[in-house]
């Protein structure tokens, strides 16, 4: 019952969202108070990407990483790796004038790692477990952070540039947070999942099994970036996540038959 209750919780976070995000629009549409604006954007950013890593996290196996975890790499990952990268792409923007699409993806995977990596090495070296699909729901939650709080600012800008104008905001929480999960939150669950890999079974395989999926991520990163049109981001969105679940069923499948030997006595 608690597995069954586990693997449909996204849909409950998904409609309670829902719930919550259309009473804060319909309050303020009906009071044009703009307090509201801030919930609003609150909201229509984090209601998608949460819901993914709701439905991702029931689907890691029977070991579950906490929720506290969770919420530390979601917020301090979404945080500091947006900083990050906000910082290194504007210091490389003042040092070469111009920012390919490929250094701003290698900066972003980059700086969304930070978290992650530093939470791996706490979980192993206080629960000595290494168990890929830890990996990859730490890796989500990270990059749900960073979605959303990129998202947020997007919001917050269509806000000031349209003068006011809520349905811009709408639009671009709708479009930034429905792909959200194809984007951000897929690519760094990719590459924190095989970090992970490689720390639960070191060799020269794995290596390079970590470095080709950082490689293909931020290879998905520009292309998401450098083209346009409906149906690059469909393909893309296929690839992404269809690439990051195909790798939460391998993970769980190596967790089940090693989790019992790398749990202390």
């Amino acid at each position: 019952m608690a597995d069954r209750w586990r693997r449909w919780a996204w849909v409950g976070v998904l409609v309670v969202g829902l719930i919550l995000y259309l009473a804060v629009l319909r309050t303020l549409v009906g009071t044009k108070n703009p307090n509201f604006v801030p919930a609003l954007i609150l909201l229509g950013a984090t209601l998608v990407p949460l819901t993914f890593l709701t439905f991702a996290q029931a689907r890691t196996g029977r070991w579950q990483v906490p929720a506290s975890v969770l919420v530390i790499s979601a917020f301090f990952g979404g945080v500091i790796g947006t900083v990050v990268a906000g910082m290194l792409e504007y210091d490389t923007l003042r040092g070469l004038g111009a920012l390919p699409m490929l250094f701003v993806a290698l900066i972003e995977e980059s700086a969304k790692l930070i978290v992650p990596v530093v939470l791996l090495f706490t979980v192993v070296a206080q629960h000595r477990r290494r168990v890929p699909s830890d990996g990859l729901i730490i890796g989500v939650a990270a990059g749900m952070g960073f979605a959303a709080l990129e998202t947020m600012g997007y919001a917050f800008t269509a806000l000031l540039s349209s003068q006011g104008n809520i349905g811009a905001v709408e639009q671009t929480l709708f479009i930034r947070g429905l792909t959200a999960p194809a984007g951000h939150t897929a690519w760094t669950g990719l590459t924190a999942g095989a970090l992970w890999a490689l720390l639960a079974s070191p060799s020269v395989g794995r290596l390079f099994g970590f470095l080709g999926t950082f490689l293909g991520v931020v290879v998905l990163h520009t292309l998401w970036d450098t083209f346009s049109g409906s149906l690059v981001f469909v393909v893309l969105a296929i690839v992404s996540i269809g690439w990051l679940f195909w790798e939460l069923r391998r993970y769980r499948a190596f967790g089940e038959h090693r989790v019992g030997q790398l749990q202390p006595n």
